[in-house]
């Protein structure tokens, strides 16, 4: 049976949780990287000293985690943000028409710096802690749709640069998770309306004070731990906001 002691869980918790517990320790410890599939859940069964049955309700946690991704007849794979149901899970701005959710990016500014009192608070880190700011619009048919402020931790990233950033075509996380091992796992959102002030109307191409939704996200990967604080503000003359509940 699966040693609780080593897992994070307490030693109440389901012992499928437990499971869980010790495939995520080896998810963050690396032993299978994004995109590589994982051992069978008969492997996993004998290893854990559990039945087949309670490796399988761990995997189903953990593919509903967004952690491991299910392929029929092929196996279970360590999700990455390469993969398309992937990329986008944390841009939430829909067309009011529909369709794809695919935007255009284009970097304004990316540039090494100390951390604010605010931002290092919210990173875990200390006042002047060296991090990496970038500055974008994304674009949906040409038109500007969102601006972001991204603060990344410097430690994290180091080498990371505007050239960098324009060469690598997949998603942002895509690129954080290949070049420098770090990993969305999970992000918590705060909301709230404001206008536009005169530098974000112009680069949105909106009139001054015109509604605009700030959305300040603070992104986590394995333990919990904050690797990335993005402010955003979005455009929602024909987008909207769409979050699914469960």
């Amino acid at each position: 049976m699966v040693d609780a002691s080593s897992a994070a869980e307490p030693a109440f918790s389901p012992l499928y949780r437990q499971v869980k517990v010790m495939i995520t320790h080896e998810l963050q410890a690396g032993a299978w990287k994004p995109g590589e599939s994982i051992p069978s859940e008969q492997y996993l069964a004998v290893r854990f000293k559990v039945s087949q049955g309670t490796v399988r309700k761990a995997i189903d946690e953990l593919a509903a985690d967004n952690l491991l991704v299910r392929r029929q007849g092929k196996g279970t794979f360590v999700a990455t943000h390469a993969e398309q149901q992937i990329a986008y899970r944390f841009l939430r701005l829909v067309p009011d028409a529909g369709g794809a959710l695919g935007m255009e990016r284009r970097l304004l500014d990316c540039r090494r710096t100390r951390a604010p009192a605010d931002v290092a608070r919210a990173l875990a880190g200390k006042s002047g802690d060296a991090v990496v700011q970038l500055r974008r619009l994304l674009l949906a048919g040409a038109k500007p749709v969102v601006l972001d402020e991204i603060w990344l931790p410097g430690k994290l990233f180091k080498g990371l640069t505007a050239d960098r950033l324009a060469d690598y075509k997949g998603p942002m996380y895509g690129m954080f998770e290949a070049e420098f091992g770090v990993r969305m796992i999970r992000a918590e959102e705060k909301i709230r309306a404001v206008p536009a002030d005169v530098d974000t109307a112009r680069l949105l191409a909106l009139r001054p004070g015109a509604p605009l939704l700030s959305v300040e996200r603070l992104s986590f990967t394995y333990g919990d731990k904050p690797v990335e604080l993005r402010r955003g503000l979005y455009s929602t003359e024909q987008h909207f906001y769409r979050n699914e509940l469960n």
